[in-house]
């Protein structure tokens, strides 16, 4: 049999620690939970480790782990404060893993994801490379294999970025279909664009990068995912996946994948009982037999492209414009007032820019003495996140350092490159206004490498990133500006050693 069924989901929620405590404080709008993460495990992570699927008269008569039969990549920084917070979960996500190697044939279906997904092609290199090494490093540190695939943040692409996973070892990535540009046969002449013709999601691509490597392509059913996540598909578990199996062609002796993503957070978050239309869905297309559930990297250990691809640089799933939507008013909202704008988009990514490079020089000038390659310490630094251990910083002071130095000095350097990255996570420009919790939480790591630095040095950076924030308008005529709204949401969660009467 020729034809499989995969089902990605793609399970992330921004990074919502308190720049300067490392937990989560209380938010009001997650109620009755105590902040967004716990009740989105509540309604959505926990229930897909152990889902139920009702015989006719609404009787239990299996339960089962959603995760160990679709394709899935959860955020690093969610997966560490579920290891911490949930731990019964987070052990049920790795077994899930586990589970799924031995499902299919001996690999796995859980891929990684950039580190704190950050929009790469809207990052420098350096950062872009960062990214990837630590989404490798933290998949490796939990799931205990290197990851065949990788998530790009909102699946936004260019090929530089692809370059860079080719040059990690990482053998394919997901997009939309929107994002292809143009395909031909591998071998043929003459492409075809998907302006005059479709491209046929159902095989996998080769892109054949610059360099001579290349990295394989799943463009997803584009239709099936828009009616799983906002149609209704999910309201019938028959009809889940009647529909993808009603997308393969039975004429055809080609390989067939029928393969569909969303944001995971759509099984039980956005829709009730989400994981239970999952789980009947999956079910059912084993009991079936008419195809083969499967993940991506046990249909490509069978079937390589016989087709490739071009892109849209600059493109991905959730902006018709491109990326525009994390660095300008192009238009994309989430309709949260008719007379609300997103002209504070650009100002703020331009002042975050400003912010990083100063950074940047900072970091260099400060590390220049005593790193080998201050960049490469920081590539590195990962495996301190992972493990704030003395031996684990021990050995990172070793590896990296060519003299004696103060261990809190390498660290607050190291601080400062983490929470710069942080700064750019992409929920912070996705929604409508800018005094949200997304956009005020890359605010607050923006704050916090600024203290680390003037515990540094005498830089003092602030008063020029204040002035820059009066240019960043607010929709909400009490706020302002961005330089009010950092000044009310921001500053008082800084913490520090005075303020914990320590």
């Amino acid at each position: 049999m020729e034809k499989y069924i995969c089902i990605h989901g793609h399970f992330y929620q921004p990074p919502r620690e308190n720049a300067w405590l490392e937990v989560i404080e209380v938010q009001d709008s997650a109620h009755p939970y105590h902040d967004w993460n716990e009740r989105i495990t509540a309604e959505c992570y926990g229930p897909n480790t152990a889902s139920r699927i009702l015989d006719s008269k609404g009787v239990i008569k299996k339960i089962i782990s959603n995760y160990s039969r679709i394709s899935f990549n959860f955020g690093a920084t969610l997966l560490s404060w579920m290891e911490t917070n949930d731990p019964e979960t987070y052990e049920a996500i790795l077994q899930a893993d586990r589970d799924s190697i031995v499902n299919f044939g001996g690999y796995g279906s859980a891929i990684a994801q950039v580190y704190n997904h950050m929009i790469m092609p809207l990052a420098t290199r350096r950062d872009r490379e960062t990214q990837i090494i630590w989404g490798i490093r933290d998949f490796e540190h939990r799931f205990n294999r290197h990851p065949e695939g990788m998530w790009l943040a909102e699946t936004a692409v260019d090929i530089e970025t692809l370059e860079l996973l080719a040059a990690h070892n990482i053998k394919f990535t997901i997009l939309a279909p929107r994002q292809a540009k143009a395909f031909r046969k591998i071998g043929d002449a003459v492409w075809s664009s998907t302006d005059q013709k479709p491209m046929d999601p159902r095989r996998p691509y080769n892109f054949m990068l610059p360099s001579g490597k290349s990295v394989v392509l799943f463009f997803y059913d584009r239709d099936i995912s828009q009616a799983v996540a906002s149609s209704g598909l999910l309201n019938d578990g028959k009809k889940f996946p009647d529909r993808l199996v009603a997308t393969l062609d039975n004429a055809s002796t080609e390989p067939q994948l029928a393969h569909i993503a969303t944001d995971g957070e759509t099984y039980g978050h956005h829709h009730k009982h989400g994981d239970m239309a999952l789980a009947f869905c999956l079910d059912f297309i084993e009991r079936d037999k008419t195809c083969n559930l499967t993940n991506y990297s046990q249909f490509l250990s069978k079937h390589q492209p016989t087709y490739e691809a071009l892109i849209h640089e600059d493109s991905s799933w959730s902006c018709a414009h491109g990326v525009e939507r994390w660095r300008d008013d192009c238009g994309c909202n989430t309709g949260g007032k008719p007379n609300w704008n997103q002209r504070w988009r650009k100002p703020l990514r331009q002042t975050l820019d400003w912010l990083r490079i100063e950074l940047e020089k900072i970091f260099e000038r400060e590390t220049g003495e005593f790193l080998h390659d201050p960049w490469q310490a920081r590539n590195e630094y990962i495996n301190v996140i992972l493990k704030r251990s003395d031996e684990t910083i021990r050995k990172f002071l070793r590896d990296h350092c060519n003299k004696n130095v103060e261990t809190s000095h390498v660290l607050r350097l190291m601080e400062v490159q983490r929470n710069a990255m942080l700064m750019y996570t992409s929920c912070g420009w996705f929604f409508d206004e800018v005094s949200g919790i997304e956009t005020t939480q890359i605010m607050q790591y923006a704050c916090r490498a600024m203290q680390l630095v003037s515990q540094i040095n005498d830089d003092n950076l602030e008063m020029e990133f204040r002035r820059r924030l009066e240019d960043v308008p607010s929709n909400v005529p009490g706020l302002q500006n961005g330089a009010t709204i950092y000044n009310k949401y921001v500053i008082p969660s800084k913490f520090n050693l005075q303020k914990d009467g320590m």
